[in-house]
């Protein structure tokens, strides 16, 4: 088990490191790590670019969250010695080690993006019809609010709440509360600007062409 825990952590963290941000500067010619607040994501590419590199930036983030999650069911499939509490916290270490490469690629100094992209794959790969009740609310929440900001954290608490009543061990729902603790870190900056009326809000984005 320690093999596989490794094996998946270097995986999924390696993969979390291909950054949709990436093709969005070679096609635009503009960094999203020295625009609108800095971050190198799909929510940063839709409020500074607007949201056709939203959406880019989404996808490929997206995919390799999706990507990741389902090689590791291959790697699962051919191994008949892991029980059923294993592979379930195989698959959200899965999960968390390509959030921890999309938000701390080694090759962006550990300062990418914040997750909710490859969170919304990762939600999708386990449970398709979850992950789309996920994304729904996610949508809903940053809609209503103006913000996305708050979709996220509701994208959050749905994925937590799922793991804590879906999986059958409790340490995919210890993953998921770690991974909010970590985006309520790299967001702090986010909520204090909510707070002072001077977060970008989701009608900016659909201004942009």
């Amino acid at each position: 088990m320690l093999y596989a825990n490794i094996i998946v952590l270097l995986a999924g963290y390696l993969l979390g490191c291909v950054h949709g941000s990436n093709i969005a500067k070679l096609l635009s010619g503009v960094n999203l790590k020295e625009v609108g607040h800095g971050n190198a994501g799909a929510s940063n590419a839709t409020l500074s670019l607007g949201w056709k590199y939203g959406i880019l930036v989404a996808l490929i983030d997206i995919g390799k969250a999706i990507a990741a999650i389902v090689l590791v069911r291959l790697y699962l499939n051919n191994m008949e010695t892991f029980t059923t509490e294993q592979a379930s916290i195989l698959l959200y270490l899965t999960g968390a080690a390509v959030i921890l490469g999309h938000n701390f690629p080694i090759h962006m100094n550990f300062r990418g993006g914040k997750g909710t992209a490859s969170l919304i794959g990762i939600f999708i790969a386990l449970d398709w019809k979850l992950g789309l009740i996920g994304v729904l609310a996610f949508v809903a929440a940053s809609l209503i609010t103006n913000y996305i900001l708050i979709g996220v954290f509701v994208l959050y608490i749905i994925f937590a709440v799922t793991a804590l009543l879906m999986e059958p061990t409790i340490w995919p729902f210890i993953i998921s509360l770690t991974l909010i603790l970590i985006a309520l870190f790299l967001h702090i900056e986010n909520i204090k600007r909510m707070r002072h009326g001077t977060e970008p809000k989701v009608t900016a984005a659909f201004k942009k062409k």
